[in-house]
């Protein structure tokens, strides 16, 4: 029973890697990147208030020392699904996820200067073969260079740091006692109040009003698969699996599943180069999530 467990990572990783649909269906329809995070975040907060509901009510307590975290947190969510969805329309979703899955390089950097976590062999090594992969991903040693968006490599980039900052600061009021559920939901709380001054009701209302059935089921999944059920199957998972493990799991299954996803829904073939700077970043991941047997030689 407990190896089902193992399923949810992997999950996760599927569900962030089939996210591209959902922004592009969306931006295709009209709907502006605030107002899109708007709907994504409006609706995952509902979930998230059921799930504290259901778990812990004591979580809706909170501490007024955490208060800058969630802060902290909120800009991070916001800044990497704006960076991830500008990479998501102008680049294959497959790269978008790669870039975005090399957010563990930018964890170690931060960690060592704000954890004092060391910076060991395995690590460096991992991190130039993630870069190299991610090199031979982008298609810049290509001859189809000049398709290849600026922005949108960019915009990947943004995201893996982005996603890296609210990594190091969940880590750290985690470590202050507070739940992963509880840093979500108050987190989705600034996010909507944020976003509020800057969301076009006028959008959501077309879109609905066009077919309204349909639409508001979509954007109901839109906001369930592309971030709230990750977020649950990952936390519930790590109750079970190592985080380590997980980790794998989930960096392995997200950009393999961004892949199929672009190849069925937008005819996007990568090149071979491609494909190895796939594998490879991959193969970079699993080395550097993967627990350590022993002690390792530090640089």
């Amino acid at each position: 029973m407990k190896n089902i467990y193992f399923l949810l990572p992997a999950l996760a990783g599927i569900m962030f890697g089939s996210s591209g649909i959902f922004v592009r269906t969306l931006t295709e329809n009209g709907i502006d990147p605030t107002t899109l995070l708007f709907l994504r975040f409006s609706i995952a907060a509902v979930v998230m208030f059921v799930c504290v509901l259901l778990t812990d009510k004591s979580l809706f307590k909170i501490k007024k020392e955490y208060l800058p975290y969630f802060i902290i947190a909120a800009i991070s969510i916001v800044g990497l699904n704006l960076c991830y969805n500008e990479a998501m329309n102008s680049i294959h979703l497959s790269l978008a996820a790669v870039l975005l899955g090399t957010s563990p390089i930018f964890v170690i950097i931060g960690a060592y200067f704000t954890l004092g976590e060391k910076i060991t062999v395995k690590k460096v090594g991992s991190m130039f073969l993630a870069i190299v992969g991610c090199i031979l991903a982008s298609g810049f040693l290509e001859s189809s260079i000049g398709s290849i968006s600026l922005i949108g490599v960019l915009g990947g980039v943004g995201a893996a740091v982005f996603c890296a900052v609210y990594t190091l600061d969940s880590t750290k009021v985690i470590n202050k006692g507070c739940h992963t559920y509880c840093i979500l939901f108050y987190s989705l709380i600034l996010i909507v109040i944020l976003l509020l001054p800057f969301t076009n009701f006028g959008q959501i209302n077309h879109y609905v009003n066009v077919n309204p059935l349909s639409n508001v089921l979509f954007l109901i999944l839109h906001s369930f698969i592309s971030f709230a059920l990750p977020y649950i199957c990952l936390t519930t998972a790590l109750n079970y699996v190592e985080s380590g493990v997980a980790s794998i799991l989930l960096s392995g299954c997200e950009p393999i599943a961004a892949l199929i996803f672009g190849i069925i829904c937008y005819f996007e073939i990568p090149t071979v180069l491609m494909l190895c700077g796939l594998v490879i970043v991959i193969v970079a991941l699993v080395i550097l999530c993967k627990p350590p047997k022993k002690e390792e030689v530090k640089v």
